[in-house]
C-alpha cells in the first residue's frame, strides 16, 4: 500500500488540523533533507526566477509549505461543504471569459501545476460550468479511484490520461455538451511536446489543449491557481487561513489562427500567458518532477 494512500485512509479519521500539521512536517522535513523532489523543485524555481542561494531556498521552502497545503486540502475535501468551497475561491479577470463560459457550448481550459485545481474545480461546476478534466493515472490504481471519486462527490467528471482514446472522446464531449474541458498541460506527457519560449528559456508543453480547441473549434482559456491569506468573515466562512484565487487569461481563439502552425502558434499563446502567472507566484508551482527544459548548446 503506497505512503499517500495510507494517508488518504488516515485523514479520514484525524482532526482537519492534525492533517494539515503531518502534511507541512512532511514537506518541511524533505526541504530540510533537500529530497530529490526538493532539489527538483529548486532547480525549476531557479530557470524561472533566476533565484540562487539562500534566496532560492526561501522560495523552495514556500513552495513546500504550498504543494503540503495542497495536498492537505485533498486530503480533507471529502469534508469541505459547498459554502466553504465557495468561501474558499476567488474569481480574477472572469470578465475576460464570462461571455464564452455562457454559451451553450464547450470551452477548453489549460492550467499549470499551480494551487489547488481540484478545488476551483468544485467551485466551477458548482457555480459556472460543469467541468471535465483529464487526469495522470497514479500507482497503485487504487489511489487512482480515490481521487477519481473524491472528485466526482464535488461534480467533477475525470477521465485517465490514456493518449489516443482519450482525446477522442473528449473531442466527442467537446461537441456534444457544454462544458469545461480542463488540461494541464505546462509538463508534458505525451512525448510530442511543442517547444515553446517561457521565463526566457526554450521548453516542451502539451501539445493537447491547442489540438483540442482547434479539433472542436472553441476557445482555449488560460487558468492559473494560486493561493492567498483569508481574514475576518471570508476565513471564518472558509475554515481555512488560506483561500484559492482562479485567474483568467485572454481567450486564446482557434479563428485568429490559420495555416499549418495552426496548433503550435496557438500553444506559444497560451503558454505566454500561464509562464508570465507562474512567474508572479513561483511558490505555488509545485513542480517537483523533470520539467520540459530544452537544454541549450
Amino acid at each position: 500500500m503506497s505512503l499517500f494512500l495510507a494517508a488518504w485512509r488516515a485523514s479520514r479519521v484525524l482532526p482537519t488540523p492534525v492533517v494539515r500539521f503531518a502534511a507541512w512536517a512532511v514537506a518541511d522535513a524533505a526541504w530540510v533533507a533537500k529530497a530529490r523532489p526538493v532539489v527538483r523543485l529548486e532547480e525549476n524555481l531557479h530557470r524561472v526566477t533566476g533565484a540562487s542561494g539562500r534566496e532560492l531556498r526561501r522560495l523552495s521552502r514556500r513552495g513546500m509549505a504550498s504543494t503540503a497545503r495542497y495536498y492537505a486540502e485533498i486530503l480533507e475535501m471529502r469534508r469541505i461543504d459547498g459554502d466553504a468551497i465557495d468561501a474558499r475561491v476567488r474569481l480574477e479577470h472572469y470578465e475576460r471569459v464570462s461571455e464564452v463560459l455562457a454559451e451553450d457550448r464547450a470551452a477548453v481550459a489549460v492550467l499549470g501545476h499551480s494551487g489547488n485545481w481540484d478545488l476551483v474545480g468544485a467551485y466551477a461546476c458548482r457555480n459556472i460550468i460543469p467541468v471535465t478534466a483529464v487526469a495522470e493515472r497514479l500507482k497503485p490504481d487504487e489511489v487512482f479511484d480515490e481521487f477519481v471519486a473524491l472528485r466526482a462527490g464535488h461534480g467533477l467528471r475525470i477521465l485517465g490520461h490514456d493518449g489516443g482514446s482519450t482525446f477522442r472522446q473528449l473531442i466527442r464531449l467537446g461537441r456534444a455538451e457544454r462544458t469545461l474541458l480542463c488540461l494541464v498541460a505546462d509538463r508534458d506527457l505525451s512525448g510530442s511536446g511543442i517547444e515553446v519560449q517561457m521565463w526566457g528559456h526554450r521548453v516542451k508543453v502539451a501539445p493537447g489543449p491547442a489540438a483540442l480547441a482547434a479539433a472542436i473549434g472553441r476557445p482555449i482559456l488560460p487558468v492559473h491557481v494560486r493561493y492567498e491569506r483569508l481574514r475576518g468573515a471570508r476565513r471564518r466562512a472558509a475554515r481555512s487561513r488560506w483561500g484559492t484565487v482562479l485567474s483568467f487569461g485572454p481567450p486564446v481563439d482557434p479563428v485568429e489562427f490559420e495555416g499549418e502552425s495552426r496548433v503550435e502558434d496557438m500553444t506559444r499563446a497560451w503558454a505566454s500567458v500561464l509562464g508570465e502567472r507562474i512567474a508572479a507566484h513561483p511558490e505555488d508551482w509545485h513542480m517537483l518532477q523533470r520539467f520540459g527544459w530544452i537544454e541549450e548548446g
